[in-house]
């Protein structure tokens, strides 16, 4: 049963023993199959652009607002622009036996008042797809947040994204529904 205020109105659960959680540092998160570590565009972007030109065309770009980029010049200018602040904090993923950079995500709409925080920018090349490190890196990022003490972890994806949609669901995340226009994206809306 909720409690009810002065005004009669409902209130939301206690939560006594809260604490603002701390932003996610910027040290590694280790696992067996993986690594991850903060992007730095001068380490990791050039492994990272042949990675993903290692998939069999551009698909993996469709539902990311940037992207494909013709050359390497143009990713690491990306890069440098876009994923070195804090929110987005992007994560490079460097498979272990490889000790190779296959891939990014990142926390965003980072609210530790809140106690929220997102992660997207998933972006796993064909090397890292559909395997054991993939669960794992996206496992890694969770954690960290829990133990920090988020109490909310988001994956926001395109509502067309049918493979996204699907790995959060296998990583256990709760379908809530659609935003609808959310954005605009290389002039495609996106829901």
């Amino acid at each position: 049963m909720s409690e009810v205020n002065a005004f009669g109105q409902q209130l939301g659960a206690r939560v006594d023993d809260w604490v603002v959680p701390a932003r996610p540092p910027q040290t590694p998160m280790d696992g067996r199959t993986c690594r991850l570590e903060t992007l730095d565009p001068a380490r990791h972007g050039a492994g990272l652009y042949e990675a993903y030109a290692s998939a069999a065309d551009a698909g993996n770009w469709t539902y990311l607002p940037y992207g494909p980029f013709e050359t390497e010049a143009l990713y690491l200018k990306w890069l440098e622009a876009e994923c070195t602040g804090d929110d987005p904090h992007f994560h490079v993923v460097i498979d272990a036996m490889m000790e190779k950079a296959v891939g990014v995500a990142s926390y965003l709409r980072i609210a530790p008042d809140a106690g929220s925080v997102e992660v997207g920018h998933i972006h796993f090349s064909p090397k890292l797809q559909r395997t054991v490190a993939s669960t794992e890196a996206m496992f890694l990022m969770m954690r960290r947040a829990f133990e920090l003490g988020y109490r909310r972890y988001e994956w926001k994806c395109n509502a067309l994204n049918a493979p996204s949609r699907r790995a959060a669901q296998r990583l256990g995340f709760s379908y809530e529904g659609v935003f609808r226009q959310a954005g605009v994206y290389k002039e495609r809306n996106r829901d």
